[in-house]
């Protein structure tokens, strides 16, 4: 019976252009901005934060469905993709198509969604005391440093979720003009998409926003984070996605549907082992990817592990018999669809606004499986 499936998936493929190869240093890999994981020490601001796996407070989690490292072997598509009604277009279109860097985080022990003024008032005296460390500055002088914290609304997977909050540094604008705007150098955003296992089982007292995602540089992410991490009790670390998390997120979005342009999907692989490190570039025309996953997919409305399998298989059947390389032997380093980019360093883009709670859905589920 797989045979079988197998054979009909292949002969999805034959349209399919040739793969190419390309050194290491010129594929088109995520920058990273020179971030360090969180729990180190940086240069630039000398914070370090404190590496523990339990909260202070004792709170610790039962896991009810993975083992840790590992992919569930069946996952369910979200059948409502769409965003709320109350969802702000401005502030969604200002999460795509940037490179956003991932982290995971623990729930967050007496946050309040009533004291963001606060909050914001708090962190930008925080943020522009550590950049003023070892500066020669005038006494009360800010940097014109400017922190806001607002909600973004209708992100949500479920009405259980807690809504998603926007972390944004500005430096103030220095030209005279009165409507001048603050010019925005950092951004960050908590959510937790489709998290009610986690949500049901912490007390009252926590708030949890699992995924945390980062855009700018990284001495903003480490200040922010020890902020956080000082104020509520939580803790931060960097969220990376596994060989076989990409194999899923290749397969989940080749099969989404998409209204306007299709891009290829695009594999890269990276060869261990050899004199000068090589990564593979395997480009997919979008027609042929979709027309071979919707061979494999049996049961609208999930994947399982046994489709992602034969799905990557066929894949790599098809790329030996250009050039006569197991695909198995390397390691799976990104993914690139119409829907998302991913890398294994823990960076995605998010390209499409339909399929973001998707998206988010499955970050979750990794992010919460690395802190349980």
């Amino acid at each position: 019976m797989i045979l079988a499936e197998r054979a009909r998936a292949e002969s999805a493929m034959r349209r399919s252009g040739r793969p190419s190869l390309r050194r290491r240093q010129d594929v088109d890999t995520p920058d990273s901005g020179g971030m360090t994981r969180l729990g180190r020490k940086t240069a630039e601001t000398g914070i370090n934060f404190t590496n523990t796996t339990r909260f202070s407070r004792g709170l610790t989690f039962t896991r009810t469905h993975t083992l840790c490292g590992q992919s569930p072997t069946r996952r369910i598509i979200p059948q409502t993709s769409l965003l709320q009604e109350n969802t702000d277009p401005q502030k969604i279109a200002f999460l795509l198509r940037k490179q956003w860097t991932l982290y995971s985080v623990t729930p967050m022990y007496k946050f309040s969604y009533g004291n963001l003024k606060e909050y914001s008032r708090l962190l930008s005296a925080f943020v522009a005391t550590e950049k003023q460390k070892g500066l020669a500055v005038e006494v009360g002088n800010d940097l014109g440093i400017k922190v806001i914290l607002s909600t973004l609304l209708g992100l949500r997977g479920t009405d259980q979720d807690q809504a998603a909050i926007l972390v944004q540094i500005a430096l103030r604008s220095q030209l005279p003009f009165e409507n001048a705007e603050d010019k925005v150098v950092w951004s960050g955003w908590f959510c937790c998409i489709s998290g009610d296992d986690l949500s049901e089982s912490v007390p009252e007292d926590f708030t949890c926003l699992s995924l945390f995602l980062a855009n700018g540089a990284e001495s903003y992410t480490a200040i922010v984070g020890s902020w956080f991490q000082k104020t509520f009790d939580c803790y931060f670390s960097r969220l990376t996605i596994s060989p076989l998390n990409l194999a899923w997120m290749a397969a989940m979005w080749t099969g989404c549907k998409v209204d306007s342009y299709m891009a290829a999907t695009e594999l890269v692989f990276s060869v261990p082992c050899i004199p000068q490190s090589l990564d593979i570039s395997y480009a997919i025309h979008p027609e042929d990817a979709k027309a071979l996953w919707d061979t494999v997919q049996k049961t609208p409305g999930e994947v399982t592990q046994e489709e992602v399998n034969l799905f990557m298989d066929c894949l790599y059947s098809h790329f030996y018999r250009h050039f006569k390389i197991h695909l198995s032997a390397t390691r799976l380093v990104k993914v690139s669809t119409s829907i998302a980019s991913a890398h294994c360093d823990g960076n995605i883009k998010i390209l499409h606004s339909k399929h973001l709670i998707g998206v988010l859905t499955l970050l979750t589920e990794l992010a919460i499986s690395q802190i349980q």
